[in-house]
């Protein structure tokens, strides 16, 4: 099965490693496109661990949340590599609700504190 993230890799070799604890984003890239992956599987636990702690939501209830996630395009990245403790991903991400397709375009900010990135805040796009 593809991964949701859109890398053209099968999920198994890709996001699933990730999302079950067996490996950890090397970038802040693979961050956000892991993310993505766990929002459109409903993994909960997954985005809340991958949040920075003082940004976080206590819960989410993804469970009964009608979006269905339906693709990811990356836009621009800025550092957000394996040696540096910043970055930044621009994405649009498609998304439907009850049968009507959106778009979230958003500037993402992420940081990496003792070799694990984390997702802080994003800033939306018209």
């Amino acid at each position: 099965m593809a991964c949701p993230c859109g890398s053209k890799l099968e999920y198994s070799d890709c996001c699933q490693p990730l999302h079950e604890g067996k490996d950890y984003a090397k970038t802040a890239e693979q961050l956000m496109r892991s993310r993505y992956s766990a929002f459109a599987k409903k993994q909960e636990q997954y985005i809340l661990d991958t949040w920075y702690p003082s940004m976080r939501n206590d819960e989410l209830n993804l469970k009964k949340d009608p979006t269905w996630w339906t693709g990811l395009e990356i836009v621009d990245t800025a550092g957000g590599l394996e040696a540096d403790s910043k970055g930044e991903v621009e994405f649009i991400a498609s998304y439907t609700v009850r049968k009507k397709e959106f778009k979230l375009h958003e500037r993402s900010s992420f940081v990496q504190e003792d070799g694990h990135w984390f997702y802080v805040d994003g800033q939306l796009s018209p």
